[in-house]
């Protein structure tokens, strides 16, 4: 287990955050030590907000063991999605097509039901283990309460490995469901973001609604609503935590849109 202070920008995939203690567990007994005390889990960083200030607890992250996968077994919470994503269609497996591009780790997938229109990361689910009070829990998908971009954890649980639910199907039919998925992604910005900002209102798409809004380019300090797609904020380089969120405050007095992302404290 490795114990550091440290700037939590570097960890996230917006680059923006404060400081933060962080630990690196690599075993179920150093996960049980790491959770004596209150704290934060952090995964691949998407999908997060970490305010200038930085937050109080400890922030763990998942290593060494928690990273270990069977695609036929139990896949630990720490492995990276996009790489399950391609073993899975080298293995002639299908059920992880439609979560191609999402930079997350399993864990942080399974918090909060990552997906795109192709597929949710509950659709390829089969069991979740998760650790809270003190011990470690196996779930049924349905027993957790997964909906649009949420799941229903239990209080302080951490995601510690999942059995994925995978068919057997040809390489060739599962490269091109792949391809489709990464078409549909091209206008996604290579700038640093933390994802898509906001949840899309019923039927709507909340990037559509900020380009005819004509809030693409809008700009607060470093952080910018991305010209490519409507739905995503860049970090130009130097933006700060404060910029962000006087961003989303101005495109919340243009439209009712709910964030996506979580933000920290």
């Amino acid at each position: 287990m490795k114990v550091e202070r440290v700037l939590l920008k570097d960890y996230t995939t917006l680059g923006v955050g404060g400081p933060a203690e962080l630990w690196t567990v690599e075993t179920r007994e150093e996960l049980k030590r790491a959770t004596e005390a209150p704290y934060r889990v952090l995964g691949n960083g998407s999908n997060l907000l970490v305010l200038d200030e930085g937050v109080p607890e400890r922030v763990i992250r998942l290593a060494g063991e928690f990273q270990t996968y069977d695609l036929k077994g139990w896949v630990g919470a720490g492995t990276l999605l996009p790489l399950l994503v391609q073993e899975a269609a080298r293995a002639g497996l299908s059920g992880l097509e439609g979560l191609l591009g999402i930079p997350a780790q399993v864990g942080g997938a399974v918090k909060m039901n990552a997906g795109t229109r192709f597929g949710e990361m509950a659709d390829a689910l089969e069991a979740v283990e998760v650790f809270h009070d003190g011990a470690f829990h196996v779930y049924r998908p349905e027993e957790l309460g997964f909906g649009y971009r949420k799941s229903h954890l239990p209080p302080g649980g951490i995601v510690t490995r999942v059995r994925l639910k995978l068919k057997e199907r040809p390489k060739e039919e599962i490269l091109r469901r792949m391809a489709e998925v990464d078409r549909a992604r091209k206008g996604q910005p290579k700038r640093k973001s933390a994802g898509c900002a906001f949840k899309n209102p019923p039927g709507q798409s909340a990037g559509r609604l900020i380009d005819e809004r004509g809030l693409k380019g809008l700009r607060v300090g470093d952080a910018m609503i991305s010209w490519e797609h409507g739905n995503f904020i860049v970090n130009l380089g130097q933006a700060r935590a404060k910029d962000v969120l006087e961003l989303v405050r101005r495109v919340q007095e243009e439209l009712p849109l709910e964030l996506e992302w979580e933000v920290w404290p």
